[in-house]
């Protein structure tokens, strides 16, 4: 990760560059076990062993291709991520990804924040030309988050994924650099 940190603000939630000494919070405060709510929207096992969060926390630190933000409440716990990955600096794409772990946070609007300010940022800051996810068909919530930021759909993954016995699409989606300018209004 390039050395640069970043913090935004809003109703004292904030956004923040992830830092080494935040390892043991993030493991301790989101991990203890994971919200099985998360687990099942981003499709991640419920157990991790401290050893593989904080193992994977900081290595993540120390790419280049990944930018990694904490989303943390009022109260300074640490609520959440939102991730630049995979960023591919010649044709300036990267993947995107967030996650509130606490089901008491969401649905208060933190997460479209959240999406729309690291989406200015990939754009504004990284340059970026497209950003794109992917979602799974059953997290709705999310889907319209994403639709009302300006991504839009390009694809479906039919049945990659078992939700309640059935099987579920995944859903691609991807804003580029001119859709946001529109949005913008730049």
């Amino acid at each position: 990760m390039i050395d640069k940190k970043y913090i935004w603000e809003k109703d004292g939630f904030i956004i923040r560059s992830a830092q080494t000494e935040d390892a043991e919070s993030y493991f301790n405060q989101n991990y203890c076990p994971l919200d099985k709510e998360v687990a099942r929207l981003t499709g991640c096992k419920e157990v991790f062993t401290k050893e593989e969060v904080v193992s994977f926390f900081l290595k993540s630190l120390n790419e280049d291709d990944r930018y990694f933000f904490l989303i943390t409440a009022p109260d300074g716990r640490i609520i959440g991520e939102s991730v630049i990955n995979e960023i591919d600096w010649d044709l300036r794409c990267a993947n995107f990804r967030i996650g509130i772990f606490h089901s008491e946070e969401r649905g208060k609007g933190i997460g479209t924040w959240v999406v729309e300010t690291t989406r200015d940022f990939a754009f504004e800051e990284l340059k970026l030309h497209r950003l794109e996810l992917d979602v799974y068909s059953f997290n709705t919530a999310a889907e319209k988050v994403y639709l009302k930021a300006g991504f839009k759909h390009e694809g479906v993954l039919r049945d990659t994924v078992i939700d309640g016995g059935k099987y579920a699409d995944d859903i691609l989606m991807a804003i580029l650099e001119d859709e946001w300018r529109i949005l913008k209004g730049l």
